[in-house]
């Protein structure tokens, strides 16, 4: 791994400034399209935040996201990981070098900071019982994102795969929340997906790295579950915003093999070895109905046969 680059300081807004310090991480992978956006919004997005930096970790892009990351006006710290070494990892080379007394904001490239946020999420922390703050994530037509998540389960996984997602998600029977009260008024929340995390110093300590071993998907998952389990809250904070301009995994047959084994992975951690058939059954009765849908539902199906 190469060392990293010196950072520099981005400097707050005359006259605005809180004591929290954080610590923006950022894991590329031929990120070059969208990473500049997110790098742009970034110094308005920490306005109020007057300790902080910047971390783009890189897992071995062949674009020019390093030269873009080195060359930017925000002068990010820049890993490089020399291999694709996965998301998680990716985030445990960055926390490595961050103190423990910074929170830590993890965002996906693709994500767009607007101006203040950073600063309503780490308000929000300052609340002892919160471990985990996370936004209220938006599309690019300003329309609210389903971000927030039930616990995988026997009962999420057989109502999303008889009904569908978005049925199940509607009944409040599947593990995406569709609940517009929780979207408006914010709350405790299980889990949501991790296209951005405000994660607690306190959070950090308790929870530890982030494990590797998923490569990419259910990580956030298996670390929001540790860290509840450790006492703490994650919560959902709908006045702090952010736009995610992210993409279907279903296009990509890879991304939904590796989506589905993670699943599947993540459940049989938690539960026995009946439960945990049962749950891959769920899988594949879900995706066999889905069948003709496109490439990614079939190799969905080919992974929870052959796990």
């Amino acid at each position: 791994m190469d060392g990293p680059t010196e950072p520099a300081s981005i400097l707050a807004p005359a006259g605005v400034s809180d004591t929290a310090g954080v610590a923006v991480v950022v894991v590329t992978y031929n990120s070059a399209k969208v990473l500049p956006g997110l790098l742009d919004s970034i110094p308005e997005g920490l306005a109020g935040i007057s300790r902080h930096e910047i971390i783009i970790v890189d897992n071995d892009s062949h674009d020019a996201s390093v030269d873009i990351a080195l060359a930017h006006p925000t002068h990010p710290r820049v890993i490089r990981m020399g291999r694709n070494a996965g998301y998680a990892a990716g985030i445990n080379a960055a926390t490595a070098i961050v103190g423990s007394d910074l929170d830590v904001l993890i965002l996906n490239p693709d994500v767009r900071l607007l101006p203040g946020s950073v600063r309503l999420l780490s308000k929000r922390l300052s609340d002892p019982t919160a471990g985990i703050v996370v936004p209220q994530i938006l599309h690019e037509d300003g329309t609210t994102a389903l971000s927030l998540r039930r616990e995988p389960s026997m009962t999420t996984a057989w109502s999303d795969a008889l009904l569908g997602t978005t049925i199940a998600a509607r009944i409040g029977a599947g593990e995406i929340v569709d609940d517009p009260a929780i979207y408006d008024r914010g709350g405790v929340v299980e889990w949501a997906t991790g296209a951005a995390l405000l994660v607690g110093a306190r959070a950090r300590r308790v929870a530890g790295e982030w494990d590797e071993s998923f490569f990419l998907y259910s990580e956030e998952v298996d670390y929001l579950e540790r860290v509840r389990r450790s006492g703490l809250s994650v919560v959902y904070h709908p006045q702090a915003q952010v736009v995610h301009i992210g993409g279907e995994y279903h296009d990509n047959p890879f991304l939904s093999a590796l989506m589905t084994k993670n699943r599947i992975r993540y459940y049989r951690r938690h539960h026995g070895r009946l439960s945990t058939a049962l749950f891959r059954l769920s899988i594949v009765v879900g995706e066999t109905m889905r069948f003709t849908f496109g490439p990614g539902h079939r190799a969905a199906l080919r992974a929870a046969l052959t796990l």
